[in-house]
């Protein structure tokens, strides 16, 4: 972020207000800024102060975790944005488009997982060998003994 005039202070959040504001604990805060999602400027007490546009910054990032996106893609997709900006309207079209294309699959690997878990449940048996649950394909058998994936996609 850019440097800030001591006047300019007056017009930035507190770690508090930008929490009550977004419903979001100021340590889940804390992580986000370490984690590079979020910046603040300090004052000369060194107490972190927010820009107002931190919390769109923040609403993003709660929508996207809301629906399963790991927290390194959303960092990947803020950065991507000029210059660290706050999203607009168009960007977060865009990052909604391409997330929701990631929830879709997402969705058809669960819904398929759950279809074959009917079968597990009348059969029981969980099978180390056959059932596509535990050793999906039966590629899983080749690795010898141990846990097993229960997503195929993994």
């Amino acid at each position: 972020m850019g440097k800030i005039e001591l006047g300019q202070f007056s017009k930035l959040l507190t770690v508090g207000e930008v929490s009550a504001r977004s419903g979001v604990a100021v340590s889940a805060l804390h992580f986000y800024e370490a984690k590079g999602l979020i910046d603040s400027h300090r004052s000369r007490g060194n107490q972190r102060r927010y820009p107002r546009e931190v919390l769109r910054r923040v609403a993003v990032i709660k929508v996207a975790q809301r629906i399963g996106i790991p927290l390194a893609e959303v960092q990947a997709a803020l950065e991507a944005l000029p210059q660290g900006r706050t999203p607009t309207a168009a960007d977060w079209k865009a990052l909604s488009k391409r997330w929701k294309n990631d929830l879709d699959a997402r969705i058809r690997r669960l819904q398929g997982l759950r279809d074959q878990l009917d079968g597990c449940i009348g059969c029981g048996c969980l099978s180390l060998e056959s059932c596509p649950l535990r050793n999906p394909w039966d590629r899983l058998s080749e690795e010898g003994a141990g846990p097993r994936l229960l997503d195929p996609e993994d």
